[in-house]
């Protein structure tokens, strides 16, 4: 994870006052920030909100900020967080998992043919994402959709690497229970986990 070669700059002048310094940050990472969310919410409004609650608070904690550091590790600390009261709040996924899904996963097979098995293999996939508790779900969508690393992970999370890679674990092991094994229909791929990259 680099830092952006403005952001210390950046923060060094949202830290004196500058506005204008927060708006740049806001356009560089709000992008990264709605994904996130989105992803471990799957409510385009709650994502949304996130999205704004998260450079509400760069603005107001922006003195605790250390511009010497990469901010998309702070960033994502602090999605993940709000998505967190997000959830403890009750709030269920009011959308399906379509898009998350596509970055999740890569399909194997391009042909017309496999477009009904894919679209319910993702269909299956989605729904056991869904199924998963936050915890799991964050760490999955962080390693799945954000690319991230188990120490990236952990520097966000603020937890042990070991913690992570338990979660990690647990979560590719749920998955792989909800979604099975199937017939081999192709020499590259006969667990559909697999498939999809939960491997």
């Amino acid at each position: 994870m680099s830092a952006r070669p403005n952001d210390g700059r950046l923060i060094a002048k949202l830290q004196s006052g500058d506005l204008d310094a927060l708006g740049e940050l806001y356009e560089h990472h709000k992008m990264i920030v709605y994904q996130t969310a989105l992803g471990i919410t799957h409510d385009p409004a709650a994502a949304d909100d996130i999205l704004q609650d998260c450079f509400l608070r760069l603005h107001r904690y922006a003195h605790s900020v250390d511009s010497s550091l990469p901010l998309r590790p702070w960033l994502y600390r602090v999605t993940v967080n709000l998505a967190y009261n997000w959830a403890r709040r009750g709030k269920r996924w009011q959308t399906s998992l379509d898009d998350v899904m596509y970055r999740l996963v890569s399909p194997l097979y391009n042909s017309p043919e496999w477009q009904a098995e894919r679209d319910d293999m993702r269909s299956q996939v989605m729904d056991a994402v869904s199924s998963l508790d936050i915890k799991h779900r964050v760490v999955i969508v962080l390693f799945y959709l954000n690319s991230l690393n188990v120490n990236e992970i952990a520097l966000i999370l603020d937890c042990p690497v070991g913690t992570v890679k338990s979660r990690l674990h647990y979560g590719r092991e749920r998955l792989r229970r909800m979604l099975g094994t199937r017939p081999e229909t192709s020499p590259r791929a006969t667990d559909w986990g697999a498939a999809y990259g939960f491997a």
